[in-house]
């Protein structure tokens, strides 16, 4: 009977380790609400959005397809705009996590409004090749503004605070 109760405890330790494992297999592919074709040397690829137009803050999906696949290429981003961190204004192209066959941002904000370009470097069998999409304008962030939002989601945490305080002070325990 013990080997049977700790089968069972093992069985359900194991299901409790799974199980935030399925909410991630739920995830719907990208959707892609917009594209632009673009010329980076002998490679044409289509750049794609999972949001337009595009807006500061606003998480989205990023899609590199070079014509012919990924298969036997590499990738570059040369990303220019304003307040972009190092690791998004120049890194490797890697597959997109939920899209494998293309290259690609996944779950990407900008943190300032206005002028990006989306460049990247495509190395391959026929050579390499730079290209950039026309200046994507970025328009400012929706909903309130950030500081406000904060100030709001702190309040509950205050009155928490404020309970303990009370609580504490009744309790006769100082």
């Amino acid at each position: 009977m013990p080997i049977r109760r700790k089968l069972a405890a093992a069985v359900a330790a194991g299901a409790l380790v799974l199980l935030p494992a399925a909410p991630a297999l739920a995830y719907e592919p990208v959707n892609v609400v917009h594209t632009e074709r673009v010329q980076a040397g002998p490679y044409e690829v289509t750049v794609g959005f999972s949001a337009w137009p595009l807006r500061a803050m606003q998480s989205m999906d990023v899609t590199f397809i070079p014509d012919g696949g990924i298969a036997g290429k590499s990738g570059r981003l040369l990303m220019t705009g304003p307040g972009l961190d190092d690791d998004l204004a120049d890194g490797v192209l890697a597959r997109h996590p939920r899209k494998l066959d293309v290259w690609g941002l996944d779950v990407v904000a900008l943190d300032e409004p206005g002028s990006y370009t989306f460049g990247f470097r495509v190395d391959g069998p026929q050579g390499t090749g730079e290209g950039r999409t026309q200046p994507v304008q970025v328009l400012t962030q929706p909903g309130p503004p950030l500081g406000l939002s904060w100030a709001v989601c702190v309040i509950p945490l205050v009155a928490l605070v404020a309970f303990l305080v009370v609580a504490w002070r009744r309790s006769g325990t100082a």
